[in-house]
């Protein structure tokens, strides 16, 4: 019996094995159809709830937002919210509720606060946690608040300029269940990056078929025609890394194979030189030549600003590297700005999530220098990074403005979800350029099966 032909592409061959951007040794996870259920049932969804979304390592948010002694965000998810803080011992987290009688203790979605103060009967807490004050205590028997309540704590660690939190009681280390080789986020020094957009929206259908949608460049000359003259789909290098961890690398500044005129230097290909600071009118190359010279460009605007862009190797100075971290979780790596996306369950829906992202820019002073344009910033944002804009909130119903490629994937998944009720479909069937989904699901029923 003949082996199955698996297509492998390598962006760079001659890459070292202990370079980040060396394609991974291939990983069998079998050839099984899963079932559909998970899409779709209430039990599945409090199965994912009690063993793997409170007992997994979850991004809440990003370092530069708490800049300060006394910064704090919110982390919503599920029926749980969770205070991020900084506190004059470091980051530290907390379950958002009121140790006396349950009440949801900040409402804010962030800000600055060294003390938290009750709502409900003016109960207040450091934002170490310490219960700074019961009001009129002497009205409460001593036995029922000897303990001292203070704040429920919750699991919290730093990484590459991301704050992680776990709801479980005996965490495992961060690093290691990252699954990531040490140094591949930290290229991008996320920690010195600034938001400049946050948008949660709200998408009809279960936040898995928003993972597996983003997890694969397949779909692209279907639902995205435009990305034809500027993406290399074909081209794309799937990685496959512990603990479901995963990545594809995606060329930029080439036309897709699929496309008959190889020579053209067309019109998105023109920005992207324009975004490198290269001029295009003065451009003489041919499309092959685009990528090298984004690369090139970038280059020349580093050592012109002082960008240490000698941190990265050349591919990533042009091509989107879009990575996976399990559970929920896609970040578009670039030097300039990276896309942080989180697919958030919906509290009760199993067929409705949240898709939250930020835009977080890498500091430049230079008029060419912007995030990518499949970003889908609006004209006219601040993208100096001198205020943290307030998150957008956009319901079902509301478009919420990401641009046309994230649009088009807004508009398909809902179809999607209800094409998957279908008594016709039994299951879906991976192919190799979505062998990140196949990844994505071993881990996930290896985390539900205990």
């Amino acid at each position: 019996m003949n082996s199955p032909r698996i297509p492998v592409a390598i962006i760079n061959p001659d890459a070292p094995p202990e370079s980040l951007e060396a394609k991974q040794p291939h990983i069998d996870n079998g050839t099984e159809c899963y079932a559909k259920d998970g899409y779709f049932s209430r039990e599945y969804m409090k199965l994912e709830w009690e063993r793997m979304w409170t007992d997994s390592w979850l991004i809440a948010g990003v370092c530069s937002d708490l800049e300060k002694v006394g910064d704090f965000f919110i982390f919503d998810i599920g029926d749980e919210s969770i205070i991020v803080t900084r506190t004059e011992e470091g980051v530290k987290a907390f379950y958002n509720v009121c140790a006396h009688r349950g009440a949801k203790l900040v409402w804010d979605e962030r800000g600055n606060k060294r003390v938290f103060v009750c709502p409900f009967h003016s109960w207040s807490f450091h934002n170490s946690g310490e219960l700074r004050r019961i009001t009129d205590e002497e009205t409460f028997h001593p036995d029922v608040v000897a303990h001292r309540p203070g704040l429920t704590p919750v699991a919290c660690a730093e990484h590459a300029g991301i704050v992680f939190v776990h709801m479980g009681e005996d965490p495992p280390p961060l690093a290691e269940s990252l699954g990531l080789p040490e140094g591949y986020l930290e290229a991008y020094q996320i920690d010195r990056m600034k938001v400049v957009r946050h948008v949660r929206s709200e998408w009809g259908a279960n936040w898995k078929v928003g993972v597996e949608a983003f997890y694969e460049s397949y779909h692209l000359h279907a639902v995205h025609p435009e990305t034809r003259g500027v993406m290399g789909d074909l081209n794309v290098q799937y990685d496959l890394y512990p603990n479901g961890a995963s990545r594809m690398i995606v060329p930029l500044g080439q036309p897709s194979p699929r496309v008959a005129d190889q020579e053209t230097v067309n019109d998105g290909l023109k920005m992207m030189l324009q975004e490198a600071g290269i001029d295009p009118k003065g451009f003489e190359g041919t499309a092959a030549d685009v990528r090298r010279a984004i690369q090139q460009g970038k280059r020349e605007r580093s050592q012109r600003l002082g960008l240490g862009y000698e941190r990265f190797e050349d591919g990533q100075l042009s091509d989107s590297w879009a990575t996976g971290i399990f559970p929920n979780v896609q970040i578009g790596c670039h030097p300039e700005a990276v896309f942080l996306m989180r697919f958030l369950p919906h509290e009760s829906d199993p067929e409705r999530f949240y898709y939250d992202t930020m835009t977080l820019m890498y500091p430049a002073d230079d008029p060419d220098y912007c995030p990518p344009g499949w970003m889908g910033l609006p004209e006219g944002t601040d993208v100096s990074g001198r205020q943290r804009p307030a998150t957008e909130h956009y319901t079902l119903e509301q478009d919420a403005s990401l641009g046309l490629v994230l649009s088009q994937d807004a508009a398909l998944l809902p179809v999607v979800q209800q094409g998957m009720r279908s008594r016709g479909f039994k299951g879906q069937l991976w192919g190799e350029q979505e062998q990140r989904l196949r990844h994505f699901h071993v881990e996930l029923e290896r985390r539900l099966k205990g």
